[in-house]
């Protein structure tokens, strides 16, 4: 059954006219008149319903039913991402959505090539929330991630957080797959490096804020194969696969 994410209350009986973009891809997916489709809104949750009237731009949908499916991990995972190069992020977000991740920390790190202004950085946010949109509909996920503006990394490792951090870094003398095989499921934030990976100096300032580092085993990943490999190691250790 098609599934959409409507940014709006939704309810059994209601008769919901669908966003310009979900209509086109009813289109696209040349739905019809009575044709069963899942919504859903992120508060929780995913409804059934059944598509009405069908024009060029629009598209109506009458809510049958409520079902009560959640697809989360039972522990939550923030990634926080030193911006790779090129579409790297995209990718990343895509497949971390699919793995569970709910949220994301963009951040700005030393070796880090890519520079967002303010501008960019905007439409790169708009652009990423399409995404998760788009990753949570496929997925089965009936609840959105949280993505945070991009921020420098020396300003954001300095600040609290109420989860947990992993730097992950091939110094560490311990894995993150020993680690997690001893801990409780917990809330964590993954800290992953850019092309090239942290520097010593932003390691140590990691270190000095309370974050614990741990090793993705001795093999050297790329960027976009750290974050994933993580919440995968997570989630095997941690019950999400079940």
């Amino acid at each position: 059954m098609p599934r959409f994410y409507v940014s709006q209350p939704l309810a059994i009986g209601q008769l919901v006219d669908l966003p310009e973009a979900v209509a086109h891809h009813v289109q696209v997916l040349r739905l019809g008149r009575g044709d069963l489709v899942t919504l859903f809104n992120g508060d929780g949750g995913e409804y059934t319903a059944s598509l009405g009237e069908i024009g060029r731009r629009s598209a109506s949908a009458d809510i049958k039913a409520h079902v009560a499916r959640e697809a989360e991990l039972p522990f939550a995972i923030t990634l926080a991402q030193a911006l790779p190069e090129g579409s790297k992020m995209d990718w990343i977000i895509e497949k971390a959505i699919e793995l569970g991740v709910s949220g994301f920390q963009p951040l700005a790190a030393q070796r880090c090539v890519v520079k967002l202004s303010a501008e960019r950085a905007e439409k790169k946010l708009d652009h990423w929330r399409g995404i998760i949109v788009a990753a949570a509909e496929q997925s089965g996920r009936n609840r959105l991630a949280q993505l945070a503006p991009p921020q420098d990394y020396k300003q954001w490792i300095t600040q609290q957080d109420l989860h947990r951090r992993i730097i992950l870094t091939p110094r560490a003398e311990h894995s993150l797959a020993s680690w997690a095989r001893h801990q409780a499921p917990q809330a964590v934030t993954l800290v992953v490096g850019p092309e090239g990976g942290l520097s010593e100096q932003e390691e140590a300032l990691a270190l000095r804020h309370g974050a614990l580092p741990l090793a993705m085993g001795p093999r050297i990943l790329r960027t976009e194969t750290a974050a994933l490999m993580a919440v995968s190691v997570l989630s095997a250790a941690w019950g999400g696969l079940a």
